[in-house]
C-alpha cells in the first residue's frame, strides 16, 4: 500500500464572480458509487442551480472522472479536476454549484471561477495523509474505554467501530510506524490487562 493525501471531513465555501454564485463542495469518497451518490446529493440539494459541475479522483487505480454539466468542453470540470491533482489528493469529490448571474463569463473567466471555487474549498478543508497501518481488535471493560479513547486519539486511530455488548470491543487502524508505541503505551497504561489483536490491514490517518 502506498501513502497518499486526502480530506475527510466534508467542506463548502462560496462566491460571487458578475453576479454568478459559485458554491465549492468537497468530500471523501473511496469509490466510484460514493462519488456518484455524493454528486446526487448536490444535485438535489441545488436542482433549481443551472450547473453542478464535479470531478473526482480514487485512489484505486487512481481513477479520474469529470463532467462540464452543460459548460462549454474543458471550462469547468476539468479545471476542478486539475485543481484536485496540485493538490496530490485522492478518493475525493468536488461539486462546484453555479447559479447564473445574468452575465456571461466566457471560457477564461469560467475557468478561473471553476478553478477558484475548487481551490478555495480544498484551500479550507483539514488535509490528511493515509498511511499503511495495522487494524486491531480491542475487548475490554466499560470502565476502562475512556482511559482507552484518550489513548486512540493521542495515537490518531482511524477506522474505529466500536460495539457494546457484555464488554466492549473496539476496532480501530494504527499507522504502522506507531504501532510498536502504541502497544507499548497499551501495556504500560493497563498494566497488561488489554491485548490488541491484529486483524489485518488498512489505510491509518494523520493530519497534516
Amino acid at each position: 500500500m502506498d501513502t497518499y493525501k486526502t480530506i475527510i471531513e466534508d467542506n463548502v465555501t462560496q462566491f460571487t464572480e458578475k453576479h454568478s454564485r459559485f458554491i465549492g463542495y468537497v468530500s471523501h469518497t473511496k469509490t466510484d458509487d460514493e462519488a456518484v451518490a455524493f454528486i446526487d446529493k448536490i444535485r438535489s440539494l441545488h436542482s433549481d442551480a443551472r450547473h453542478n459541475v464535479y470531478a473526482y479522483v480514487l485512489n484505486e487505480d487512481n481513477r479520474m472522472r469529470y463532467s462540464d454539466d452543460g459548460e462549454p468542453h474543458g471550462t469547468a470540470g476539468k479545471p476542478i479536476l486539475d485543481i484536485i491533482n496540485g493538490f496530490e489528493l485522492k478518493d475525493i469529490t468536488v461539486v462546484v454549484t453555479r447559479y447564473f448571474g445574468g452575465i456571461l463569463l466566457g471560457t477564461g473567466g469560467l475557468v478561473r471561477a471553476y478553478s477558484k471555487a475548487a481551490k478555495d474549498t480544498l484551500d479550507a478543508a483539514q488535509k490528511y495523509l493515509m498511511v499503511p497501518g495495522t487494524t486491531y481488535s480491542v475487548v475490554l471493560d466499560y470502565s476502562k474505554l475512556s482511559v482507552f479513547e484518550k489513548l486512540l486519539e493521542r495515537f490518531e486511530a482511524g477506522d474505529i467501530i466500536t460495539t457494546f455488548e457484555e464488554n466492549v470491543r473496539v476496532e480501530f487502524s494504527i499507522s504502522n510506524t506507531k504501532c510498536n508505541d502504541f502497544l507499548a503505551e497499551l501495556k504500560e497504561t493497563f498494566a497488561s490487562s488489554l491485548e490488541a489483536q491484529p486483524i489485518g490491514s488498512n489505510f491509518a490517518k494523520q493530519k497534516i
